[in-house]
């Protein structure tokens, strides 16, 4: 069945917070504090105005929520995800997503183009976006960031805004990775890692796969070493591929396998 189309809201222009966003923060920012405790460093890497593009990695289903606290109470900033489209068939949340300036990201059955055209509205608007460019959670054993996609990326290079990693570690503890088991306290803390700009200058957006894929890997390289400052152990020397591990692109690869 081809998945319907999610008609997005005008992007604002003279300001990122609107009256929706504001409405659910009012109700969703003092909850979000009794799940977790958000703990950044490196705040100082990002512009205090203009657009910019955060990238990182993804390891709970409750990684948005920790992202969006970070990026609007602590940056001051009106977080916008590319979500998974199922999302925004989920009802009444599904509703409020678009005015809340999120962009629904179609995995098969029609094009991103429209969904990547309001991605770059926002971005010419002054806002920022947020990415997983994993695509979905990391299947790496250790929840070391896996192979990056491409699409991403070649977003990124053609909007030509600034490209910044920023890795967080602990949202598994609250939610742990393709689990029911939620355990929210107060006390636990989600270390957030910002890094300093990501150099793509030298990649076009006419750059072949070949250019992307290194494209991305540098973006992947570049969280990887955030992480590195907020977490325990070692990353493993080879990046993981789903690909070859035979598992699915997408989903819970660990049900599709029984």
């Amino acid at each position: 069945m081809p998945e319907r189309e999610h008609k997005l809201p005008p992007i604002p222009k003279k300001r990122e917070k609107n009256l929706a966003l504001w409405a659910v923060a009012f109700i969703l920012a003092p909850l979000l504090r009794l799940f977790f405790k958000t703990v950044p460093t490196g705040i100082e890497n990002l512009p205090k105005k203009g657009s910019y593009i955060l990238v990182s990695n993804h390891t709970s289903y409750a990684d948005p929520l920790a992202m969006a606290y970070f990026i609007f109470v602590q940056l001051g900033r009106a977080p916008h995800f590319l979500a998974k489209e199922s999302l925004f068939r989920i009802p009444l949340f599904g509703r409020i997503l678009p005015y809340v300036g999120q962009v629904p990201i179609y995995r098969q059955g029609r094009s991103n183009q429209d969904s990547l055209a309001a991605a770059k509205a926002y971005l010419e608007a002054g806002h920022t976006i947020i990415m997983f460019p994993e695509g979905t959670l990391t299947r790496d054993p250790e929840l070391w960031p896996m192979r990056g996609r491409t699409g991403a990326i070649r977003l990124a290079i053609e909007s030509g805004v600034p490209v910044y990693p920023v890795a967080h570690h602990g949202v598994e503890k609250v939610l742990p990775r393709y689990s029911k088991k939620f355990r929210p306290s107060p006390f636990k803390k989600v270390f957030i890692q910002v890094g300093r700009q990501i150099d793509l200058s030298v990649y076009k957006a006419t750059d072949g796969p070949e250019k992307m894929s290194e494209a991305t890997e540098k973006v992947m390289q570049a969280i990887t070493e955030e992480l590195k400052k907020i977490r325990p152990g070692t990353p493993p020397t080879k990046r993981w591929d789903p690909k070859e591990s035979g598992q699915a692109a997408y989903g819970n690869y660990q049900k599709k396998q029984k």
